[in-house]
């Protein structure tokens, strides 16, 4: 090979390795070029969807594009297929019986020919009157024991003068019922009162009742704090309120068998520490919010909250391998499935799952990871890690956060409608009768039924 030969055959070599390095760079920069892009669309989204929701009046109460299920994915309107049929059931009682004969055709008059009775059931409510009772009581002086009266089951107070024109223990349950356990606002329930019922009382003065009904049941409510206290599992979160004025927390302490509301001036700690008592030996489950690390029990955190942190750090456009957080996602799924399928097994196979699913969790915790959203989830679990398994180990425990969350909602509901309360006596008034409403659904009992026998001085209960 002659001197220009090799010189070529150099400079094509040369060529080449430029020309490799150069398609190298190409590539690096085109995948920088598409991230920025997809980090573009991302903050573009993001700006579009805050000019859209400071433009509408209705932000608040809709859901965002991207959380909306696509039409193809959409469930159908009603129950699942196979569930049995609903219907109005044939009432327990009968008060009158009607028959409309048919002797001949209504409008010609002519004889008619195969009759069949076409029987139904109507349930219809009668125009309604209040049923007014003139009360005589006496009181009289004992030697012995003083001043001493009698009593009647239709008295909820011994009031008299301006005073004397009452209402009895129903009537004042059903407007506890109206306004602390469906939400109905003062003015509302004073309507309906009036409208449905033929009771008349003004908004203060259902207020003023509501207080003393409160006053009478308040060792009820005591007792449900001493429930929560000694449950297996309690489930608590919290909401803020306005008493008079912002800067108020509504909490919920809730069980399978009781709902306990707290309006307190604090979101601290220091709530749950008062509610729970120093020897809480139950399982507490919540959220991640920071106030419960200093709550010294046995702790779950919610899975569902877990699974929306790795969704958010899976939607960040500097992940591009989410393969890490599917990881978490089918652990957390594991959990959920295992705490299920526990009745169904045997103890023996229920530990031995247990213990891989743990394995499973200190391997992911240690694992190194570099990308933000991976870093930032595993922050999160390993801040936590002692208490993510923690429906594993305790039978009552539920492995998401959603009793507290659904006792919550229509506590929202009807902060929408009245915004809270507004004295600190109303506040009192409130968690009393609606954590005891509350409760009552819980365990079947009708809360009319409940509430007004407690109201009657004839009629202590305990």
């Amino acid at each position: 090979m002659g001197y220009d030969e090799r010189q070529a055959a150099l400079r094509m070599a040369e060529l080449v390795t430029e020309n490799r390095q150069l398609r190298e760079q190409l590539s690096t920069a085109e995948k920088e070029l598409e991230a920025l892009r997809s980090a573009n669309r991302h903050l573009q989204e993001r700006l579009a969807e805050l000019e859209r929701a400071s433009a509408r009046q209705a932000a608040p109460f809709r859901r965002r594009e991207k959380q909306k299920v696509p039409a193809s994915q959409r469930k159908k309107p009603g129950r699942k297929p196979g569930h049995p049929g609903a219907y109005r059931q044939i009432p327990d009682h009968i008060d009158q019986e009607v028959e409309v004969p048919l002797p001949c055709c209504p409008h010609c008059h002519g004889k008619v020919f195969d009759r069949t009775p076409l029987v139904q059931f109507i349930e219809e409510i009668p125009p309604i009157r209040p049923l007014v009772t003139r009360l005589v009581t006496w009181q009289a002086n004992c030697p012995a024991c003083g001043e001493v009266r009698t009593t009647h089951p239709l008295q909820t107070s011994t009031a008299g003068g301006a005073a004397a024109v009452q209402l009895g223990p129903r009537a004042l349950s059903i407007a506890a019922l109206l306004n602390k356990q469906l939400g109905v606002t003062m003015g509302k329930t004073c309507r309906t009162l009036r409208k449905l019922l033929g009771l008349r009382i003004t908004r203060g003065g259902l207020s003023q009742a509501l207080d003393r009904m409160a006053g009478k049941v308040e060792s009820d409510y005591d007792a449900l704090v001493h429930t929560i206290r000694t449950s297996d599992a309690v489930y608590s979160d919290e909401t803020s309120w306005w008493v008079g004025a912002p800067g108020w927390w509504l909490w919920i302490f809730a069980t399978p068998a009781a709902t306990l509301y707290r309006v307190e001036a604090s979101r601290a700690s220091q709530v749950v520490h008062e509610t729970l008592g120093g020897d809480f030996a139950g399982m507490l489950v919540s959220d991640c919010l920071n106030i419960y690390d200093t709550i010294d029990c046995r702790k779950h955190k919610c899975i569902a909250h877990h699974l929306r942190a790795i969704a958010k750090a899976r939607e960040r456009p500097d992940t591009e391998d989410a393969s890490y957080l599917q990881q978490w996602k089918r652990l957390f799924q594991a959990v959920t499935a295992l705490w299920k399928a526990r009745p169904r097994m045997s103890e023996e196979a229920f530990v031995q799952e247990r213990a891989r699913i743990e394995q499973t969790v200190e391997r992911l915790l240690r694992q190194p990871v570099t990308q933000p959203g991976d870093v930032a989830v595993q922050n999160r679990l390993l801040k936590q890690g002692p208490h993510l398994l923690g429906c594993l180990h305790e039978p009552a425990a539920e492995p998401t956060n959603n009793r507290a969350e659904r006792a919550l909602r229509p506590a929202v509901i009807a902060r929408k409608v009245s915004c809270g309360n507004r004295t600190e006596r109303g506040r009192r008034t409130w968690e009393i009768l609606a954590s005891l409403a509350a409760t009552c659904d819980l365990n079947a009992d009708d809360f009319l039924d409940w509430l007004a026998p407690r109201l009657s001085l004839a009629m202590p209960v305990g």
